[in-house]
């Protein structure tokens, strides 16, 4: 693992390389002290094959977002028995359950063996604050963030429902009301909020089930071959 501090990269460069991030995008476009505020609280991280981002059974307040390469999610209790369940490509948020409902990691993160290198942008979360404080995060800012943290939890939830219809809380997601009220306010945000920490507990449930799942060929790999990559 090698951390980069942005100060070392060019402005252009460092946005080149957010741009397959549509938070950083749109909060760049909307507001640039917005966006610099951000940045003094974040870090771009270098991972080898095979390295461990995070580790199951973790707790911190950092937000991942993959810029390059791939991750595995991998979840089960021992290296017999952990499996991977999925995949993370560019533009993917990773270890937002942890933030969002103050939840210890329900899987671990490995860098896939098969890329060269992976390349993760982490930003604090806690420069975020409490929810109606928008006094260094304004309202825009995090309304931004939450309409695409809810949006992609609904996408993951999504993609599990079809891969595995039979489960009896599969659709479950789908009962977590949308907000319908009006835009561009606290409300909005309490709403998005309350969405994204329902949505995120349905993810947790997965994750945890996913140890009694069966996996389709592709998802087999050998995750102790995985760590020893990393080493």
């Amino acid at each position: 693992m090698e951390v980069h501090p942005l100060h070392r990269y060019e402005q252009s460069s460092l946005y080149n390389l957010l741009s397959s991030i549509p938070f950083y995008k749109a909060v760049k476009q909307r507001d640039p002290w917005q966006y610099d505020l951000l940045m003094s609280y974040s870090r771009i991280i270098e991972y080898r094959p095979g390295e461990v981002l995070l580790e199951q059974g973790q707790n911190d307040q950092w937000l991942y977002f993959l810029l390059r390469g791939q991750l595995a999610v991998i979840v089960g209790s021992g290296d017999d028995e952990r499996k991977v369940v999925n995949y993370i490509t560019p533009g993917e948020v990773f270890g937002d359950l942890a933030v969002l409902i103050d939840h210890e990691r329900t899987a671990t993160v490995v860098a896939d063996p098969n890329c060269k290198s992976v390349m993760v942008f982490g930003t604090d979360f806690q420069v975020f604050g409490d929810l109606d404080d928008v006094r260094k995060i304004s309202l825009s800012t995090k309304l931004e963030y939450y309409r695409n943290m809810v949006h992609n939890l609904r996408w993951k939830l999504e993609v599990y429902r079809m891969s595995y219809p039979d489960q009896s809380f599969a659709s479950n997601h789908r009962k977590v009301k949308l907000y319908t009220g009006q835009k561009d306010t606290l409300e909005e945000l309490k709403s998005l909020d309350e969405q994204a920490r329902a949505l995120a507990r349905l993810l947790v449930i997965w994750n945890l089930e996913f140890d009694r799942l069966s996996i389709s060929p592709r998802e087999k790999l050998d995750y102790s071959s995985l760590v020893a990559l990393g080493e």
